[in-house]
């Protein structure tokens, strides 16, 4: 066994009830499968015989649910509506490891909801109930004084934007500063809209897509584009580090104070569904740090982590097991 491999093992033992905070928005992700034989007599669409319905946490609440499956202690900071779907969301966090009396409840909006309907692997339509409106000042308070209290024992902070309005500028910088306060290491996976305003983070973790629009710039091939890009959002944000996920390339991790990025290839053998790695991704970067790890190290980790979960069908998780067999 070489020193990178128990050094690699000594930290993914770490992960265990290591308590991470995650804010941002959750959803609830409603699938209806089946099969289409026929086209409706009532109109050309085609009548889909269900044969499997089923719910899972999506967005931020994934980012929880895939700290849960590594063996942390997740505390999810959201908002909710009160609405079925809500209780559902919440019951399903809750069933799968999350910490959710932290999760609010606000009547005036619904519970963000995916509804997918799907003839076997194809998707037919998707529907959505939502707002994208910024959640309300008293709710806002509610969040913060939830953070405030659980923060104290925390040992890191995932921002999960996608931004349905959990996420303002007012908190960003709040959540933030209360990090920085505490010591520990916050962590953000971000949405276009708010891309600037995320300043004086541990690590932001962006495709490659999300980070060329982050810049407003154009894409452009080459390793010397992404290190001019990297190295840009590294100033831009006064970040400690920036972490872009580039999936058949691999990863390339920017430090402050580095010349030269870290290039991590790819682990993937196939890609079956890319659908969430980008929450186990920021899940296993930031657990890793708060277990110790470099930032190097834990984009090793990450990148690895990835690697599994791209091979799996669906929203997907890892565990330290599935870790541990990757790196022997």
């Amino acid at each position: 066994m070489t020193n990178q491999v128990k050094r690699f093992k000594s930290i993914l033992k770490n992960f265990n009830n290591k308590k991470i905070i995650v804010i941002g928005d959750i959803m609830l992700d409603h699938f209806i499968k089946g099969a289409v034989s026929r086209i409706s007599p009532e109109a050309p669409v085609p009548v889909v015989a269900v044969n499997k319905e089923f719910y899972v946490a999506g967005g931020a609440g994934n980012v929880a649910v895939n700290l849960a499956a590594l063996g942390a202690k997740p505390v999810m900071i959201s908002v909710i509506g009160q609405d079925l779907g809500g209780e559902m969301l919440k019951d399903y966090l809750k069933e799968h490891g999350a910490i959710t009396d932290t999760i609010s409840t606000d009547p005036s909006r619904p519970t963000t909801q995916k509804i997918r309907v799907m003839a076997e692997q194809q998707q037919i339509v998707r529907y959505d109930r939502e707002s994208k409106h910024i959640i309300s000042p008293a709710i806002a308070q509610e969040c913060m004084r939830n953070l405030e209290r659980e923060i104290k024992t925390a040992k890191g902070v995932i921002l999960s934007d996608y931004g349905k309005g959990m996420l303002s500028d007012r908190n960003i910088k709040e959540i933030i500063e209360k990090c920085r306060k505490h010591k520990i290491p916050v962590c953000v996976d971000p949405k276009l809209d708010n891309f600037k305003k995320y300043k004086n983070i541990t690590c932001m973790t962006p495709n490659t897509k999300e980070a060329w629009e982050g810049v407003g710039q154009t894409p452009k091939p080459g390793e010397e584009a992404i290190e001019k890009l990297g190295h840009k959002i590294l100033k831009m944000l006064n970040a400690q580090s920036i972490l872009i996920t580039r999936s058949a390339d691999g990863m390339s991790l920017f430090e402050k104070g580095k010349k030269k990025p870290t290039t991590i290839r790819a682990t993937a053998k196939e890609v079956y569904d890319v659908t969430g790695a980008g929450d186990t991704v920021i899940s296993v970067f930031t657990l890793a740090l708060a277990a110790g790890a470099t930032l190097q190290e834990a984009a090793v980790l990450s990148n690895f982590a990835g690697g599994i979960v791209v091979e799996k069908s669906g929203t997907a998780t890892t565990t330290q097991q599935e870790l541990l067999g990757v790196l022997k």
